[in-house]
Protein backbone atom coordinates (compact mmCIF):
# COMPACT_ATOMS: atom_id res chain seq x y z
CA UNK A 1 0.00 0.00 0.00
CA UNK A 2 1.50 3.29 -1.02
CA UNK A 3 0.72 6.35 0.93
CA UNK A 4 0.86 9.62 -0.92
CA UNK A 5 1.70 12.68 1.25
CA UNK A 6 0.56 15.77 -0.54
CA UNK A 7 0.50 19.21 0.89
CA UNK A 8 -2.01 21.78 -0.05
CA UNK A 9 -0.89 23.72 -3.03
CA UNK A 10 -1.43 27.03 -1.25
CA UNK A 11 1.57 26.38 1.01
CA UNK A 12 3.96 26.70 -1.90
CA UNK A 13 2.06 29.28 -3.84
CA UNK A 14 4.02 32.54 -4.32
CA UNK A 15 2.94 35.89 -5.53
CA UNK A 16 4.51 37.01 -8.76
CA UNK A 17 7.88 38.69 -8.18
CA UNK A 18 7.95 40.70 -11.34
CA UNK A 19 5.84 43.84 -10.96
CA UNK A 20 7.55 46.18 -13.40
CA UNK A 21 10.19 48.93 -12.94
CA UNK A 22 8.03 51.66 -11.34
CA UNK A 23 8.56 50.70 -7.62
CA UNK A 24 12.33 50.71 -8.10
CA UNK A 25 12.17 54.17 -9.63
CA UNK A 26 10.15 55.41 -6.67
CA UNK A 27 12.56 53.82 -4.19
CA UNK A 28 15.58 55.37 -5.87
CA UNK A 29 13.87 58.76 -5.82
CA UNK A 30 13.22 58.50 -2.08
CA UNK A 31 16.80 57.50 -1.38
CA UNK A 32 18.11 60.38 -3.47
CA UNK A 33 15.93 62.82 -1.55
CA UNK A 34 17.12 61.46 1.79
CA UNK A 35 20.74 61.73 0.66
CA UNK A 36 20.22 65.33 -0.43
CA UNK A 37 18.65 66.29 2.90
CA UNK A 38 21.34 64.42 4.82
CA UNK A 39 24.01 66.32 2.93
CA UNK A 40 22.52 69.65 4.03
CA UNK A 41 22.18 68.41 7.61
CA UNK A 42 25.76 67.13 7.80
CA UNK A 43 27.31 70.28 6.35
CA UNK A 44 25.17 72.67 8.40
CA UNK A 45 27.02 74.38 11.31
CA UNK A 46 26.26 73.15 14.78
CA UNK A 47 24.38 75.70 16.86
CA UNK A 48 21.84 78.45 16.17
CA UNK A 49 21.31 79.55 12.58
CA UNK A 50 23.60 82.29 11.31
CA UNK A 51 20.60 84.57 10.90
CA UNK A 52 20.04 84.43 14.65
CA UNK A 53 23.71 84.94 15.48
CA UNK A 54 23.95 88.04 13.35
CA UNK A 55 20.83 89.62 14.81
CA UNK A 56 21.99 92.38 17.16
CA UNK A 57 18.58 92.87 18.75
CA UNK A 58 19.29 90.40 21.57
CA UNK A 59 22.53 92.18 22.45
CA UNK A 60 20.86 95.59 22.31
CA UNK A 61 17.96 94.38 24.44
CA UNK A 62 20.44 93.04 27.02
CA UNK A 63 22.24 96.39 27.08
CA UNK A 64 18.94 98.23 27.50
CA UNK A 65 17.98 96.14 30.52
CA UNK A 66 21.44 96.54 32.07
CA UNK A 67 22.63 92.97 31.46
CA UNK A 68 26.05 94.00 30.20
CA UNK A 69 27.47 90.48 30.51
CA UNK A 70 24.90 89.17 28.05
CA UNK A 71 25.26 92.20 25.79
CA UNK A 72 29.03 91.66 25.60
CA UNK A 73 28.68 87.95 24.81
CA UNK A 74 26.13 88.50 22.05
CA UNK A 75 27.87 91.49 20.46
CA UNK A 76 31.27 89.76 20.59
CA UNK A 77 29.86 86.65 18.90
CA UNK A 78 28.35 88.70 16.08
CA UNK A 79 31.55 90.70 15.61
CA UNK A 80 33.68 87.55 15.52
CA UNK A 81 31.35 85.97 12.94
CA UNK A 82 31.28 89.05 10.73
CA UNK A 83 33.90 91.76 11.11
CA UNK A 84 31.87 94.10 8.95
CA UNK A 85 29.16 94.37 11.59
CA UNK A 86 30.39 97.72 12.83
CA UNK A 87 27.24 98.28 14.87
CA UNK A 88 28.15 95.16 16.85
CA UNK A 89 31.68 96.46 17.42
CA UNK A 90 30.44 99.79 18.73
CA UNK A 91 27.94 98.10 21.06
CA UNK A 92 30.65 95.72 22.25
CA UNK A 93 33.04 98.57 23.03
CA UNK A 94 30.34 100.59 24.84
CA UNK A 95 29.24 97.57 26.89
CA UNK A 96 32.80 96.71 27.91
CA UNK A 97 33.59 100.30 28.85
CA UNK A 98 30.43 100.82 30.88
CA UNK A 99 30.87 97.46 32.61
CA UNK A 100 34.44 98.44 33.48
CA UNK A 101 33.07 100.98 35.94
CA UNK A 102 30.58 98.60 37.53
CA UNK A 103 32.76 96.85 40.11
CA UNK A 104 36.29 96.59 41.41
CA UNK A 105 37.21 93.60 39.25
CA UNK A 106 35.85 94.86 35.92
CA UNK A 107 38.37 97.63 35.22
CA UNK A 108 40.26 95.28 32.90
CA UNK A 109 37.35 95.65 30.46
CA UNK A 110 38.70 99.03 29.39
CA UNK A 111 41.93 97.42 28.22
CA UNK A 112 39.95 94.66 26.51
CA UNK A 113 37.89 97.24 24.63
CA UNK A 114 41.06 98.98 23.46
CA UNK A 115 42.62 95.73 22.29
CA UNK A 116 39.52 94.81 20.27
CA UNK A 117 39.16 98.23 18.65
CA UNK A 118 42.87 98.35 17.82
CA UNK A 119 42.56 95.08 15.89
CA UNK A 120 39.40 96.34 14.18
CA UNK A 121 41.14 99.53 13.15
CA UNK A 122 43.89 97.62 11.35
CA UNK A 123 41.26 95.94 9.18
CA UNK A 124 39.03 98.99 8.69
CA UNK A 125 41.10 102.16 9.09
CA UNK A 126 38.51 104.52 7.58
CA UNK A 127 35.23 103.16 8.94
CA UNK A 128 33.50 105.80 11.15
CA UNK A 129 32.07 103.37 13.73
CA UNK A 130 35.44 101.66 14.09
CA UNK A 131 37.23 104.99 14.47
CA UNK A 132 34.64 106.10 17.03
CA UNK A 133 34.84 102.90 19.07
CA UNK A 134 38.63 103.14 19.09
CA UNK A 135 38.53 106.81 20.10
CA UNK A 136 36.17 105.98 22.98
CA UNK A 137 38.44 103.17 24.19
CA UNK A 138 41.47 105.46 24.03
CA UNK A 139 39.67 108.17 25.98
CA UNK A 140 38.69 105.92 28.88
CA UNK A 141 42.21 104.49 28.97
CA UNK A 142 43.66 107.93 29.65
CA UNK A 143 44.85 108.83 26.15
CA UNK A 144 42.80 111.93 25.27
CA UNK A 145 45.13 113.27 22.56
CA UNK A 146 45.01 110.00 20.60
CA UNK A 147 41.28 109.84 21.24
CA UNK A 148 40.85 113.28 19.71
CA UNK A 149 42.72 112.25 16.55
CA UNK A 150 40.50 109.27 15.86
CA UNK A 151 37.23 110.96 16.81
CA UNK A 152 38.08 113.89 14.55
CA UNK A 153 38.91 111.48 11.75
CA UNK A 154 35.58 109.69 12.21
CA UNK A 155 33.79 113.02 11.82
CA UNK A 156 35.61 113.64 8.54
CA UNK A 157 33.92 110.54 7.13
CA UNK A 158 30.61 110.99 8.98
CA UNK A 159 30.06 114.62 10.09
CA UNK A 160 26.71 113.78 11.74
CA UNK A 161 28.07 110.91 13.87
CA UNK A 162 26.81 112.02 17.30
CA UNK A 163 28.79 109.44 19.24
CA UNK A 164 32.02 110.49 17.55
CA UNK A 165 31.28 114.13 18.38
CA UNK A 166 30.57 113.18 21.98
CA UNK A 167 33.92 111.36 22.22
CA UNK A 168 35.60 114.37 20.65
CA UNK A 169 34.13 116.49 23.45
CA UNK A 170 35.35 114.08 26.11
CA UNK A 171 38.84 114.19 24.61
CA UNK A 172 38.79 117.99 24.80
CA UNK A 173 37.89 117.69 28.46
CA UNK A 174 40.72 115.22 28.97
CA UNK A 175 43.27 117.88 28.09
CA UNK A 176 41.57 120.66 30.06
CA UNK A 177 39.81 122.39 27.17
CA UNK A 178 36.50 122.42 29.03
CA UNK A 179 34.66 125.08 27.01
CA UNK A 180 35.37 123.28 23.75
CA UNK A 181 34.30 120.03 25.38
CA UNK A 182 30.98 121.50 26.43
CA UNK A 183 30.32 122.91 22.97
CA UNK A 184 30.95 119.61 21.19
CA UNK A 185 28.97 117.53 23.67
CA UNK A 186 26.00 119.90 23.63
CA UNK A 187 25.97 119.53 19.86
CA UNK A 188 25.97 115.73 20.23
CA UNK A 189 22.96 115.84 22.56
CA UNK A 190 20.88 117.43 19.80
CA UNK A 191 20.63 114.00 18.20
CA UNK A 192 18.45 111.42 19.89
CA UNK A 193 20.09 108.08 19.02
CA UNK A 194 22.89 108.24 21.62
CA UNK A 195 21.02 110.18 24.31
CA UNK A 196 22.18 108.17 27.34
CA UNK A 197 25.82 108.40 26.29
CA UNK A 198 25.60 112.08 25.34
CA UNK A 199 23.83 113.08 28.57
CA UNK A 200 26.43 111.22 30.61
CA UNK A 201 29.20 113.04 28.72
CA UNK A 202 27.40 116.35 29.21
CA UNK A 203 27.27 115.72 32.96
CA UNK A 204 31.02 115.03 32.97
CA UNK A 205 31.58 118.28 31.10
CA UNK A 206 29.49 120.25 33.59
CA UNK A 207 31.44 118.64 36.43
CA UNK A 208 34.76 119.64 34.82
CA UNK A 209 33.50 123.22 34.81
CA UNK A 210 32.50 123.03 38.48
CA UNK A 211 28.78 123.05 37.65
CA UNK A 212 27.98 120.12 39.91
CA UNK A 213 24.27 120.84 40.29
CA UNK A 214 23.88 120.82 36.52
CA UNK A 215 26.00 117.67 36.33
CA UNK A 216 23.80 115.88 38.85
CA UNK A 217 20.58 116.95 37.11
CA UNK A 218 21.92 115.88 33.72
CA UNK A 219 23.07 112.43 34.78
CA UNK A 220 19.67 111.95 36.41
CA UNK A 221 18.14 112.51 32.97
CA UNK A 222 20.39 109.74 31.66
CA UNK A 223 19.27 107.48 34.53
CA UNK A 224 15.66 108.09 33.56
CA UNK A 225 16.47 106.76 30.10
CA UNK A 226 18.60 103.85 31.34
CA UNK A 227 17.86 103.06 35.00
CA UNK A 228 20.03 99.94 35.21
CA UNK A 229 23.47 101.20 34.26
CA UNK A 230 25.67 101.28 37.41
CA UNK A 231 28.17 103.82 36.05
CA UNK A 232 25.43 106.46 35.99
CA UNK A 233 24.71 105.97 39.69
CA UNK A 234 28.37 106.18 40.66
CA UNK A 235 28.63 109.47 38.80
CA UNK A 236 25.40 110.75 40.30
CA UNK A 237 26.81 110.04 43.77
CA UNK A 238 30.05 111.81 42.88
CA UNK A 239 28.27 114.98 41.75
CA UNK A 240 25.96 114.85 44.77
CA UNK A 241 28.93 114.73 47.14
CA UNK A 242 30.42 117.77 45.41
CA UNK A 243 27.40 119.80 46.50
CA UNK A 244 27.23 118.22 49.97
CA UNK A 245 24.23 115.99 49.27
CA UNK A 246 25.34 112.83 51.05
CA UNK A 247 21.76 111.49 51.12
CA UNK A 248 21.66 111.41 47.32
CA UNK A 249 25.05 109.68 47.30
CA UNK A 250 23.83 106.98 49.68
CA UNK A 251 20.72 106.54 47.55
CA UNK A 252 22.78 106.16 44.39
CA UNK A 253 25.04 103.48 45.89
CA UNK A 254 22.02 101.58 47.20
CA UNK A 255 20.60 101.70 43.68
CA UNK A 256 23.75 99.95 42.47
CA UNK A 257 23.23 97.25 45.09
CA UNK A 258 19.63 96.95 43.92
CA UNK A 259 20.93 96.18 40.43
CA UNK A 260 23.81 93.99 41.65
CA UNK A 261 23.40 92.81 45.27
CA UNK A 262 26.92 91.35 45.33
CA UNK A 263 28.61 94.54 44.18
CA UNK A 264 31.81 95.21 46.14
CA UNK A 265 32.69 98.64 44.78
CA UNK A 266 29.35 100.10 45.93
CA UNK A 267 30.03 98.78 49.44
CA UNK A 268 33.43 100.48 49.47
CA UNK A 269 31.79 103.77 48.45
CA UNK A 270 29.20 103.34 51.20
CA UNK A 271 32.07 102.85 53.66
CA UNK A 272 33.69 106.07 52.45
CA UNK A 273 30.52 108.15 52.66
CA UNK A 274 29.62 106.69 56.05
CA UNK A 275 33.07 107.67 57.31
CA UNK A 276 32.66 111.14 55.85
CA UNK A 277 29.41 111.69 57.79
CA UNK A 278 31.04 110.12 60.87
CA UNK A 279 28.80 107.07 60.98
CA UNK A 280 31.71 104.94 62.20
CA UNK A 281 29.74 101.76 62.83
CA UNK A 282 28.31 101.70 59.32
CA UNK A 283 31.70 102.54 57.85
CA UNK A 284 33.32 99.56 59.59
CA UNK A 285 30.43 97.33 58.57
CA UNK A 286 30.69 98.17 54.88
CA UNK A 287 34.49 98.07 54.78
CA UNK A 288 34.53 94.73 56.57
CA UNK A 289 32.11 93.39 53.99
CA UNK A 290 34.46 94.58 51.26
CA UNK A 291 37.46 92.73 52.67
CA UNK A 292 35.35 89.61 53.20
CA UNK A 293 33.97 89.60 49.67
CA UNK A 294 37.20 90.76 47.98
CA UNK A 295 40.12 89.72 50.22
CA UNK A 296 42.72 90.36 47.50
CA UNK A 297 41.60 93.93 46.79
CA UNK A 298 44.09 96.26 48.45
CA UNK A 299 41.72 99.25 48.37
CA UNK A 300 39.32 97.51 50.73
CA UNK A 301 42.05 96.88 53.31
CA UNK A 302 43.22 100.48 52.91
CA UNK A 303 39.79 101.89 53.72
CA UNK A 304 39.25 99.44 56.58
CA UNK A 305 42.67 100.22 58.09
CA UNK A 306 42.08 103.95 57.71
CA UNK A 307 38.74 103.67 59.47
CA UNK A 308 40.29 101.72 62.34
CA UNK A 309 43.00 104.38 62.59
CA UNK A 310 40.42 107.19 62.76
CA UNK A 311 38.68 105.35 65.57
CA UNK A 312 41.93 104.91 67.54
CA UNK A 313 41.98 101.14 67.09
CA UNK A 314 45.66 101.10 66.17
CA UNK A 315 46.42 97.41 66.41
CA UNK A 316 43.59 96.55 64.02
CA UNK A 317 44.58 99.48 61.82
CA UNK A 318 48.17 98.26 61.61
CA UNK A 319 47.05 94.75 60.70
CA UNK A 320 44.64 95.88 57.95
CA UNK A 321 47.12 98.37 56.50
CA UNK A 322 49.85 95.72 56.52
CA UNK A 323 47.53 93.56 54.44
CA UNK A 324 47.07 96.49 52.04
CA UNK A 325 50.81 97.12 51.61
CA UNK A 326 51.58 93.41 51.26
CA UNK A 327 48.97 92.89 48.56
CA UNK A 328 50.26 95.81 46.51
CA UNK A 329 53.79 94.42 46.63
CA UNK A 330 52.71 90.85 45.85
CA UNK A 331 50.55 92.02 42.95
CA UNK A 332 53.44 94.03 41.49
CA UNK A 333 51.50 97.28 41.49
CA UNK A 334 53.83 99.89 39.96
CA UNK A 335 55.43 101.90 42.76
CA UNK A 336 54.04 105.25 41.68
CA UNK A 337 50.52 103.78 41.54
CA UNK A 338 50.57 102.40 45.08
CA UNK A 339 48.54 103.76 47.98
CA UNK A 340 51.34 105.02 50.20
CA UNK A 341 48.93 105.77 53.01
CA UNK A 342 48.97 102.03 53.67
CA UNK A 343 52.63 102.47 54.72
CA UNK A 344 52.27 105.87 56.44
CA UNK A 345 49.32 105.00 58.66
CA UNK A 346 50.71 101.55 59.31
CA UNK A 347 53.94 103.13 60.53
CA UNK A 348 52.08 105.66 62.68
CA UNK A 349 50.00 102.89 64.22
CA UNK A 350 53.14 100.93 65.04
CA UNK A 351 54.80 104.03 66.51
CA UNK A 352 51.78 104.82 68.68
CA UNK A 353 51.70 101.23 69.89
CA UNK A 354 55.45 101.15 70.53
CA UNK A 355 55.92 98.35 68.03
CA UNK A 356 59.49 99.18 67.03
CA UNK A 357 59.96 96.00 65.00
CA UNK A 358 56.84 96.66 62.95
CA UNK A 359 57.71 100.34 62.54
CA UNK A 360 61.22 99.69 61.24
CA UNK A 361 59.98 97.00 58.90
CA UNK A 362 57.38 99.35 57.39
CA UNK A 363 59.79 102.28 57.24
CA UNK A 364 62.45 100.24 55.48
CA UNK A 365 59.91 99.04 52.92
CA UNK A 366 59.09 102.66 52.16
CA UNK A 367 62.76 103.63 51.85
CA UNK A 368 63.33 100.76 49.42
CA UNK A 369 60.48 102.01 47.24
CA UNK A 370 61.77 105.60 47.44
CA UNK A 371 65.19 104.43 46.29
CA UNK A 372 63.66 102.67 43.30
CA UNK A 373 61.22 105.37 42.14
CA UNK A 374 60.81 109.12 42.48
CA UNK A 375 58.03 109.07 45.07
CA UNK A 376 56.56 112.58 45.49
CA UNK A 377 55.81 112.00 49.18
CA UNK A 378 58.52 111.96 51.84
CA UNK A 379 58.86 110.02 55.06
CA UNK A 380 62.17 110.58 56.83
CA UNK A 381 63.28 110.03 60.40
CA UNK A 382 66.40 111.50 62.01
CA UNK A 383 69.58 109.41 61.71
CA UNK A 384 68.97 107.94 65.14
CA UNK A 385 65.58 106.70 64.02
CA UNK A 386 62.02 107.36 65.17
CA UNK A 387 61.48 108.56 68.75
CA UNK A 388 61.51 105.67 71.15
CA UNK A 389 62.73 103.25 68.50
CA UNK A 390 66.47 103.83 67.93
CA UNK A 391 68.08 102.33 64.89
CA UNK A 392 69.83 99.23 66.12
Amino acid sequence: MRIQRRRPSYIYQRRPTHTGCMPWVLLLGVLAGVAFLARDWITAPIGPPTAIKTDLSAAQAAFDRGDLDHAIREARLIWELDNTRFDALLLLARSLIYRSYSDYDTEIDRETALRITTAALRAHPNQPDVLTAHAFALQVNGRPIDSYRYADRALLFAPDHAFARMVLGLSYGGVGSYDNALREIQQATQQTFWQVDSLRALAISYSDLGRYTDAKATVEQAITLHPRLPVLYYERALYALQIGDSSAAFEAYFEVLGIDPDNVKARLRLCEVSSMVRDRDSALLYCSEVTTRAPTWADGWHRLGREYFLQGRYEEAQSALHQCSTLQALQNVPILERRFECWYLQGQSAEIRGDCVGLWETYNEFRAMAAEAAIPQTWVYPPEGPPGCPNE
